[in-house]
């Protein structure tokens, strides 16, 4: 039976290795970082603010789990805080679309309950939108 002989490395293939390591190691190093990234961007101090045919009804935190009944301009509302995200529970409008409005959690996103004239905005803690301002409406839609 014969033996086979192994080939000694040399030093390019060392090299290759090392290199490897390297590239594998910088890719995982840009991936953490990037989750990192990701994560800072979802502060605990976002808040939910609640506005009724154009003036504030209440602001709330994200980060605590809260129910909020709603007394809009002829009906009722209910908004429900959970795992850092707002989502419109109950509504009894007739089309029900702000209840199928998927939950809000970043900074800028809204749901709009038109007939009752209840807006939901996710705000930055200094109590801005994404641009660091409070927006201005010029019209309500009937």
């Amino acid at each position: 039976m014969r033996q086979r002989r192994q080939k000694p490395q040399t030093e390019e293939h060392k090299r290759i290795k090392k290199a490897d390591v390297i590239l594998i190691s910088a890719f995982l190093i840009a991936g953490l970082a990037g989750l990192f990234w990701l994560s800072a961007g979802r502060e605990d101090g976002r808040m939910v603010r609640v506005t009724v045919d154009g003036k504030e009804a209440g602001t709330y935190p994200l980060s605590r789990d809260d129910t909020i009944r709603i007394e809009g301009v002829g009906g009722s509302n209910t908004l429900v805080i959970r795992d850092g995200q707002a989502a419109m529970e109950e509504a009894d409008c007739p089309d029900r679309i702000c209840v199928e409005h998927a939950p809000v959690d970043s900074v800028g996103e809204t749901i709009v309950c038109l007939p009752h004239r209840v807006v939901v905005e996710v705000l930055s803690e200094e109590g801005g939108n994404e641009e660091g301002q409070t927006p201005e409406f010029d019209g309500v839609a009937r």
